[in-house]
Parts: structure tokens; sequence; C-alpha cells
């Protein structure tokens, strides 16, 4: 009788060792590959990538596709502006925010590096209008 008993146990350990196998072979064929991110060349010169919006600033919650009127669009975005102060690279940063669709295609296809500024970012925009 011990002798048998000591042979359940053993076939008991090797059924519990294949099952736990078997469960970490399926967990590793059930894992999806890890697929990075897409990114995109940024199109700020590093100044205005460094540059840090204040924490207790909420950003603008409008965007800006293309179809609307750009210049009541950049007066609107001008006025919230206000509220965060003259700090250039920080705008840059906020008004890229807003864009969607084709101004963000069109955004995402300026050369890395190229935007250095609010003032020249507004004319790559209006150059694009």
């Amino acid at each position: 009788m011990q002798a048998r008993n000591e042979e359940l146990r053993r076939t008991n350990e090797e059924l519990r060792r294949n099952l736990q196998n078997l469960a970490g072979e399926r967990e590793v064929e059930e894992q999806e590959p890890v697929i990075p991110p897409r990114t995109f060349p940024m199109p700020f010169s590093q100044p205005i990538m460094d540059a840090v919006i204040p924490a207790t600033f909420v950003g603008p919650k409008a965007t800006f596709t293309g179809v609307e009127d750009p210049d009541a669009y950049l007066k609107a975005f001008h006025t919230q502006m206000m509220l965060v102060g003259d700090f250039d690279a920080v705008h840059c940063k906020l008004f890229m925010s807003t864009l969607a669709d084709t101004t963000l295609d069109w955004f995402i296809s300026l050369s890395e590096g190229h935007v250095t500024s609010f003032a020249q970012f507004l004319s790559c925009s209006r150059s694009n209008t």
C-alpha cells in the first residue's frame, strides 16, 4: 500500500509539472508581440522641445483641422495664450496640440528642427493655407 501511495504521489507530481509547463508554453504563445509606438519627426527646435508648460495651465480645448477660419482661430488661440504669458516655445507646443486631421499631417511633414519660434511656425502655416 505504501509503495502504491508513493507511485501515485510521483505520478501526481509529474502531472503537476507537465500542467505547469503547458500553462507556461500557452502563456508565451498567447502573448502578442510588442510593437513599439510609431515615432514622427519633431519639427520643433531643441529649445522649443525643452520648454516646460506651466503645470497649472490647462491647454486650449479647440482643435484646428484646416476647415475653420485660420484668422479667427488664431485670435481665439492668442486670447487663450494671454493666460500663459509670453512664452514663445510654450505657445508653439500648445498650438501644435490643437492641430488635427490635415493640419496635423502638415505639421508632421515639416522637417526635423524646422520650427524655431511661434512667429516662424505661423508663417509656415500661412504659406501652407
